[in-house]
């Protein structure tokens, strides 16, 4: 109940005398402020957004959920709204248009992944049928697969012999990366593959690799993933780059695994958690950015 006063107090009295005071010593908003003493990248943009979400303006306040293609309009009304000459200031117009579509386009990215999401895997859908074979061949190119339902799909990790009953709360969005990193990174994906069959450590490919779909979709919605993003893209995140965030974890998880030596896959969940608190610690640096390098 401290924290909560607390909290109340510093946002609807502490911080507005504050802004009063170094506005009249800097005839500068807090805006402007923050892109003075802040470089680019993910620090600024979350102090931007932390101004206009708590800002008793309310178009500063909507702002934050301006879609891409209105963002000009919405600098236009912030600059008019706080009197900023973009004579006086003219990297201020620059600068908000990038946070605005960092910070709008984080919001369209979830919508776009949870679309991709709920979407439940089809049989009877001959996109979701192509898909799922591509996924066979991209791993399998020397193996024809016998049938479509056929314990071959162990090969590559799945559980039963018709993958669509493990897709489960992932939907397409299981099978839709498990096809990305095989197709972008053929390579290692077959490498890991082949580790994935080490008689004493190892795991079942197609299914860890739905977990970490998982573990990827749990950090975005979490709004973990946007100091990473934030720092990555100087603009509009899209489900392209979710899709490599997925490969980083695909690829940096087997590592750990290894690392780790499990006795068993029994122990799955328990280093499962242990990776998941190991990435969510490097997601809380400002300065981080996740991408697979290899």
């Amino acid at each position: 109940m401290f924290l909560s006063l607390w909290q109340y107090l510093f946002s609807n009295f502490f911080r507005f005398w504050m802004k009063w005071v170094l506005h009249h010593l800097t005839r500068k908003c807090e805006l402007q402020r923050i892109f003075d003493d802040t470089k680019e990248g993910a620090r600024r943009t979350q102090r931007i957004e932390y101004s206009l979400e708590f800002s008793k303006n309310k178009i500063l306040q909507n702002a934050v959920h301006a879609s891409e293609s209105d963002v000009e309009i919405w600098v236009k009304d912030i600059m008019k709204e706080k009197k900023i000459n973009p004579q006086k200031d003219p990297g201020f117009k620059i600068n908000m248009e990038v946070c605005l579509l960092q910070i709008s386009g984080y919001k369209k990215l979830y919508l776009d992944v949870e679309n991709v999401r709920k979407k439940p895997y089809d049989s009877d859908n001959q996109e979701h049928e192509k898909l799922l074979i591509k996924l066979w061949n991209q791993l399998m190119p020397n193996e024809k697969l016998k049938n479509r339902i056929t314990k071959q799909w162990g090969d590559i990790g799945f559980q039963g012999d018709d993958p669509k009953t493990d897709f489960r709360g992932m939907g397409m969005l299981g099978l839709v990366n498990l096809v990305y990193f095989s197709e972008h990174y053929a390579n290692e994906a077959h490498q890991i593959l082949s580790r994935s069959n080490h008689p004493k450590l190892g795991y079942s490919y197609a299914i860890v690799g739905i977990n970490l779909t998982e573990m990827a979709y749990s950090l975005l919605k979490s709004g973990a993933l946007k100091f990473h993003l934030y720092n990555l893209v100087p603009g509009t995140p899209t489900i392209e780059h979710f899709h490599q965030f997925y490969c980083y974890l695909v690829y940096e998880f087997d590592k750990f695994w290894f690392e780790e030596e499990p006795e068993s896959i029994m122990y799955f969940n328990q280093y499962r958690e242990k990776f998941y608190e190991k990435v969510s610690g490097l997601l809380l640096d400002y300065n981080v950015t996740l991408s697979l390098k290899v």
